[in-house]
């Protein structure tokens, strides 16, 4: 089974083509990316993929910054697959895309020209949050489908008086007698052993190397922590509120389905001190995520399927962008009831953020300044595809334990509690 990886591609858009392109994006969203031009319905592996735009500004000290396409895909790896399937499968989509860019690929251009533009152009995340890793999407796929021929055999029989260890037992015959539901008898397959042997080399490394240089650590973290407190206490409170465009625009790309896209972009604060914390709180979150919160839950949030941390401009600026389930206030609410501690040691370094207290404290518990924060850099992502799109990240993780469910031994307790997942 492979892992999963993130992949971005930015490109700046030609100038004159800016309206055209912001055109192109709403009527692409109308007809969707599944099928035809894009087919991404027909590329493996596949979980999610968006566009948006970036519109041209200016960065803190003045400078111009073209406006920029970015797309984004969550997929199966390998990424060589996937790039050689956005050049093929999805060639007409990603042509009529980032035609739009400079120095695009003309027409007369091969498949390799087109790749190797793709990947020039590829922009690495500083972290990326999985709900499950090594989940992809066949297995996704294959488990929604098991969890519907068991309800719907289940529905076909009378089961009144029986126990739930005989009908789980019934629910294993059955399955061993369906050859389309045989691969159902035996676990999914772990990632590849390279990718397990390279995440647990980091997931030891990366302590033992901070535990090493400690004594000279602590140190350095006392006067930061300092000078970090002496910064945080010349903030202002946020008491912008998101113009009424802005928000009928972000609107209506949200709250249609099970699933919805989320993206932000803004500014990094200036100077080397907020420089060196956004970096070193984003390398310990992409630890976090690879080795902590690996399996159905971001500290607590379990309706996140994707998410990612993206520098852009040189770390001028950062996006962040999710695949999230439900409505956009209760995913707000959850980050501000569950996760504000890490929403505040990442975002607080960013322009326009709550104040905090010591990094982690204030903040997103500031509930009105910190919505109105997130709804003014919110981006629309007006052409999005999801592979699942009525799979909520907790259908998912059910579907998953229903299969677990038909291995081995059970007591009648477990065997009433497996039962109630269907």
């Amino acid at each position: 089974m492979p892992h999963q990886i993130g992949v971005t591609i930015r490109a700046p858009v030609a100038a004159d083509r800016v309206a055209e392109l912001r055109q192109w994006l709403a009527e692409a969203g109308k007809t969707g990316l599944g099928d035809a031009p894009f087919g991404f319905a027909g590329c493996r592996g596949v979980h999610f993929a968006r566009f948006y735009l970036l519109e041209e500004t200016a960065d803190l000290a003045g400078r111009p910054i073209p406006a920029s396409l970015v797309f984004m895909s969550e997929v199966d790896a390998p990424l060589r697959r996937h790039l050689a399937e956005l050049a093929g499968v999805a060639r007409e989509g990603i042509d009529q895309a980032f035609q739009h860019c400079t120095g695009y690929p003309g027409p007369g251009r091969g498949r390799r020209q087109r790749i190797a533009w793709l990947r020039r152009h590829r922009v690495r995340a500083s972290a990326f949050y999985v709900n499950t890793v090594g989940r992809g999407v066949a297995q996704i796929r294959q488990e929604a489908e098991l969890r519907e021929a068991l309800e719907d055999y289940l529905d076909r029989q009378d089961h009144i008086g029986r126990t739930a260890a005989e009908v789980r037992r019934e629910l294993q015959d059955y399955v061993a007698g369906r050859a389309d539901l045989a691969w159902a008898a035996k676990p999914p397959a772990p990632p590849s052993l390279l990718f397990r042997a390279r995440e647990a080399v980091h997931m030891v490394a990366v302590p033992a190397v901070l535990l090493l240089s400690l004594p000279v650590l602590l140190p350095i973290l006392l006067v930061w922590a300092v000078l970090l407190r002496i910064d945080e206490r010349r903030d202002r409170p946020f008491t912008q509120r998101p113009a009424r465009r802005h928000l009928e625009e972000v609107a209506g790309y949200e709250d249609f389905s099970t699933q919805n896209p989320f993206a932000v972009a803004g500014f990094v604060r200036p100077g080397r001190l907020r420089q060196l914390t956004f970096r070193a709180v984003l390398f310990l979150t992409d630890y976090g995520v690879r080795h902590i919160f690996n399996h159905d839950s971001l500290a607590g949030v379990k309706t996140i399927h994707f998410a990612r941390w993206v520098p852009l401009d040189g770390w001028r600026r950062m996006t962040f962008a999710s695949n999230y389930d439900g409505a956009v206030e209760a995913y707000n609410d959850d980050f501000i009831n569950l996760i504000w501690w890490g929403l505040n040691a990442t975002f607080s370094n960013g322009m326009d953020y709550p104040p905090t207290r010591w990094l982690f404290f204030g903040g997103a518990k500031l509930e009105e300044q910190f919505k109105n924060t997130i709804r003014c850099h919110q981006v629309a992502v007006p052409a999005w595809y999801a592979a699942y799109p009525e799979l909520s990240a907790d259908n998912i993780e059910n579907n998953a334990q229903i299969r677990a469910g038909l291995r081995g031994e059970m007591g009648p307790a477990q065997a009433e509690h497996w039962l109630s997942l269907l």
